[in-house]
């Protein structure tokens, strides 16, 4: 950089000398070794020593004896030989008298009822007297009490008229009375009422379900008790059941 400010061309350190370099290569060969090589070959001497792993091998054990065969079944006693003669046994009083067990067991003897005998009663005793004994026999238990009778069955829930189920037939029909209030502001429409028939036929209880004005649901509720219809009778039984009535009330011209 100088020598080109100062127009110089000479340069003596950039000859080239290869004694120089033969030196400079020598230099860092032998700094290398030294640096390098030495400290690991010194480390390479000072590696500790690995364990020898030393491994036992053990024998197989020895299977067991086998376990001891099981002991042979008791032999069975021998079966007792009938003795014609009656054998004594040995008290355990010595001054009590000697017991002779029997030969042979009898068999039990089944008793079969006789048939009875004429003039005999159904039930009676087997070997009693005839015709019966004035006050029974003492100790003889009382025959038991009848029982009580059925308590009768619960009333049926009513059913509802429709479908296949048809009302009975209708043997007393009132027709509402008109009211003269209703008339005069003519008041019109439809009322429609469920009733309640008990097992007589009889109107129970009714119950509005559509309303058109107090004055009209009052004479069609009081028009509908008065009917009455046939019993229902399913299964025998006589059975409530529920209805829907409707009623229009009109003014004629």
């Amino acid at each position: 950089m100088f020598d080109l400010i100062t127009e110089s061309v000479e340069r003596p350190l950039r000859k080239k000398s290869p004694g120089s370099k033969l030196v400079s290569i020598v230099v860092h060969v032998v700094v290398i070794t030294l640096v390098v090589v030495i400290p690991l070959l010194r480390v390479t001497d000072t590696l500790p020593e690995m364990p020898v792993m030393m491994a036992f091998v053990s024998s197989v054990p020895e299977a067991p004896p086998p376990p001891p065969p099981p002991p042979p079944p008791p032999a069975a006693a021998p079966a007792p030989k009938s003795a014609a003669k009656p054998t004594v046994t040995t008290p355990v009083n010595p001054l009590a008298a000697p017991v002779v067990e029997p030969s042979e067991i009898a068999p039990e003897v089944t008793r079969v009822a006789s048939a009875g005998v004429v003039g005999g009663v159904e039930g009676g005793v087997e070997g009693g007297v005839l015709g019966g004994i004035v006050g029974g026999l003492v100790g003889t238990a009382a025959p038991p009490p009848p029982p009580p009778p059925a308590p009768p069955p619960a009333p049926k829930a009513p059913v509802r008229i429709g479908g296949q189920l048809t009302a009975p037939a209708l043997l007393k029909r009132v027709e509402p009375v008109y009211p003269d209030i209703a008339t005069a502001a003519q008041l019109t429409g439809l009322v429609i009422l469920e009733a309640t028939v008990g097992t007589d036929g009889c109107v129970e209880s009714v119950r509005v379900l559509r309303s058109r004005h107090p004055f009209l649901d009052k004479a069609a509720v009081d028009a509908l008790k008065q009917w009455q219809y046939s019993p229902l009778v399913l299964n025998g039984v006589a059975t409530p059941f529920v209805l829907t009535v409707t009623f229009n009330f009109s003014v004629g011209r």
